[in-house]
């Protein structure tokens, strides 16, 4: 039997959970509710690509047309095409999306600067959690397309590249657009990370790095080549866990 221990008594007392610490657990309800409303709205969406990059860049780039050429191309081939509902290649994603045959979705989060909708959307939704969020980007993706962006899109990437690699999340490609961009941190993957044992060398395979629109639109229809789009019944499972 452990001994008593009064070191934090608002944590060992049952009767907290009626003080303004145990409000907190109303937060839960909150958070469900997200979920459920996320999970309703996105059920028939599939087959979709979620695509990240950076709020910061300006409709006059390079990257925001080619960001707004590639969700074309995948609306047009039957995808909805998801990304985080605000400015920047989240807008020319949506734009490309909406502009196309299949479904332009944004999964808007709550910030105090910087994030805000675009105008380009079928489906929109709105999150105060990061976790469930990015929980919904991974729940209704058949692959991820990572345009160049800054640490939202970085945590997003190793996100996706966690899931796969550990099996917590479906097998699918993972696909880095514009080489020049990404170069170095896939050389630092190379000689740091594999090199000195924090991953394995196959785990960099995991990703795919792609320059042209239609080589992004490729890779994504060959992978699924052999076996469908629809989630095989042991990754629905998977998905059940995420």
């Amino acid at each position: 039997m452990l001994p008593q221990t009064d070191k934090i008594p608002e944590l060992i007392d049952p009767q907290a959970l009626y003080t303004s610490n145990g409000q907190e657990a109303w937060r839960v309800l909150g958070i469900m509710a997200e979920f459920q409303l996320a999970t309703d709205r996105l059920r028939g969406i599939r087959p979709a690509v979620s695509m990240f990059g950076s709020a910061r860049v300006g409709a006059d780039h390079a990257y925001y047309d080619n960001a707004r050429v590639i969700a074309h191309k995948l609306s047009d081939a039957g995808f909805s095409v998801v990304s985080g509902g605000g400015p920047g290649l989240m807008e020319a994603t949506n734009k490309g999306a909406f502009e196309g045959n299949g479904l332009a979705v944004g999964l808007n989060i709550e910030l105090p600067a910087e994030q805000f909708g675009n105008r380009y959307q079928d489906i929109s939704l709105r999150f105060k959690h990061f976790f469930t969020r990015k929980v919904m980007f991974a729940k209704v993706a058949t692959a991820y397309i990572v345009m160049p962006g800054g640490y939202g899109t970085l945590d997003e990437l190793f996100e996706a590249l966690t899931l796969v690699q550990t099996g917590k999340g479906r097998q699918m490609p993972i696909i880095l657009v514009h080489e020049p961009f990404w170069r170095g941190l896939m050389q630092w993957m190379r000689e740091r990370l594999a090199v000195e044992g924090m991953i394995h060398e196959s785990e960099l395979d995991l990703l795919q790095v792609c320059n042209q629109p239609q080589e992004v639109v490729d890779t994504i229809f060959a992978f699924y080549e052999k076996r469908g789009f629809e989630p095989s019944p042991q990754e629905r499972e998977v998905l059940l866990n995420l």
